[in-house]
């Protein structure tokens, strides 16, 4: 389970300095949040959403598309680790993700150990800094809750996934219905 670890308030130094044990660390407003290796299930969505998005970004140079592990910081002393994210052009050169200050989407594929974690604590990080865009893969019910920076409440998704990226000339449409069932290969559960 995503649990807080307590200390009086982690410094991003800190957390670096952690040894590699294959868990996640996040760093948000100073509390260390240390979640286990995704399950084979989310790593299958993060990489079909990938599959699924990657030529769209590329084809209208909307930046780079990247997946966790990342140690993001769109404000100093944090630490953020979106499962995927989108980079705008203008900082997708950079060597280190120090350079990375804004992105033009984050995604979180929600599992039972970040549920809670991703849909507020991360959710209203992401909105703070003006994300355009923010979702929430519930792979339990099948949706995607899709969130702006002024939302108090999610657009829920069961059947059409439109992303409509900076300029781009089209939209990314992604048929829900059949990523779930890729996802699950056809009723895994």
């Amino acid at each position: 389970m995503g649990m807080p670890v307590p200390q009086q308030r982690w410094t991003r130094e800190q957390v670096l300095a952690l040894p590699d044990d294959g868990r996640r660390r996040e760093l948000l407003d100073g509390e260390l949040v240390v979640t286990p290796a995704p399950s084979r299930v989310h790593q299958r969505a993060v990489a079909a959403l990938c599959e699924a998005m990657l030529p769209y970004v590329r084809r209208h140079g909307l930046g780079e598309l990247l997946m966790a592990p990342a140690d993001l910081s769109l404000e100093d002393g944090e630490i953020l680790q979106p499962d995927l994210f989108v980079i705008p052009p203008e900082q997708a050169d950079g060597a280190d993700w120090r350079s990375v200050r804004h992105l033009l989407l984050a995604v979180e594929v929600a599992s039972p150990a970040s549920r809670r974690t991703d849909r507020l604590t991360k959710r209203r990080r992401y909105q703070r800094a003006g994300v355009p865009e923010y979702w929430v893969v519930d792979l339990d019910d099948r949706l995607v809750e899709r969130w702006e920076p002024g939302d108090d409440r999610p657009a829920v998704l069961e059947d059409t996934l439109v992303w409509s990226a900076g300029g781009a000339p089209e939209p990314l449409v992604i048929h829900l219905p059949a990523f779930f069932r890729r996802v699950w290969r056809d009723g895994e559960r």
